[in-house]
């Protein structure tokens, strides 16, 4: 049997994929060479998991990879309709990211609640301003997004004595459906984004939705960027409709230095940095591997995306 042929879509660092010597041939390629390659890889790594090359390069008919895997939870930026209906397997990299946005999404619920932000802008002043906080126990929090993302957000919340309620795409024990959602904002302290990107969700927090919030509430999006209807946001913190906000991702990336939402008031800017922690990348490099043994041995894939819906099902 001749050796597969392993396309990886760069960015630096490289993955470490030494445990493959003599399993597979490693070519590498960049979005501009992708679909001349494409045709002749029998698997992809997307390591490069901001580009959207895959996109623009996927064959229509002919040969193609009969696996794809992209090292990331999202898959919106690879998903095209020839690759939807193709019978090519496509797989996330789910659970590397689950508890490090958790410990994010609590640290930011912590620093807005206790006004961490103000108190160092206030060092940096050299004023000595005493203040009262909030105290976080005993509050309400939406998590929207009932895969394992959202379901870690939701176990941390709850740690902090937050009384927490998932929103999915079907309801089911623990689990609200999207009927829910606007009577949840109503009553919520905390409402954090953490669904994947799909036709349903896109711009799911729109005017509307800020509309329904208490002017105390705090919003949180570590989901995908175009979950949120930016200008609705500012907006929204503009008017003091809500309290407060944090974004660590945007619906375009990186946000450009003459961005308005660097100087909303309220809102904490972060550059898609929630999941990424010391050694994650040697986690995906990693993870990959193990599921590169399982298609090289013809067992079943873990973390097989739904093409239609665009997410692991299931969870």
């Amino acid at each position: 049997m001749p050796t597969p042929t392993l396309l990886v879509l760069d960015a630096e660092p490289l993955p470490r994929l030494g445990r493959l010597t003599g399993r597979a041939r490693v070519e590498h390629t960049d979005a501009a060479g992708l679909a001349e390659r494409l045709p002749r890889a029998d698997v992809l790594l997307v390591w490069d998991f901001t580009s959207r090359a895959v996109r623009d390069a996927w064959p229509g008919e002919g040969p193609r990879p009969r696996w794809v895997h992209t090292a990331s939870a999202g898959v919106d930026h690879l998903m095209c309709p020839e690759l939807a209906a193709s019978d090519t397997v496509v797989t996330n990299a789910r659970g590397i990211f689950d508890q490090p946005i958790a410990e994010y999404v609590a640290a930011l619920v912590l620093a807005m609640a206790k006004d961490l932000p103000r108190t160092l802008e206030l060092q940096r002043e050299r004023t000595w301003r005493h203040r009262e906080s909030q105290k976080v126990a005993g509050g309400r929090a939406v998590v929207v997004g009932s895969g394992p993302i959202g379901r870690a957000i939701a176990r941390m919340l709850e740690a902090l004595d937050i009384t927490t309620a998932l929103v999915g795409r079907t309801p089911r024990a623990g689990v609200h459906g999207p009927e829910d959602l606007d009577r949840l904002l109503a009553r919520a302290d905390w409402v954090v984004a953490a669904a994947p990107l799909t036709e349903q969700t896109h711009g799911m927090f729109d005017a509307r939705r800020f509309g329904l919030m208490q002017p105390s509430a705090r919003f949180v999006n570590i989901g995908r960027g175009q979950l949120v209807v930016e200008d609705a946001l500012a907006e929204a913190l503009a008017r003091h409709g809500i309290a407060g906000a944090a974004l660590d991702v945007f619906e375009t990336e990186p946000l450009t230095p003459d961005s308005p939402l660097w100087q909303v008031p309220g809102l904490i800017v972060s550059p898609h940095m929630s999941g990424d922690i010391v050694g994650w990348r040697d986690e995906l490099g990693a993870q990959f591997v193990e599921l590169y043994d399982r298609w090289e041995a013809g067992e079943p894939l873990a973390n097989v995306v739904d093409k239609q819906r665009g997410y692991v099902p299931g969870h």
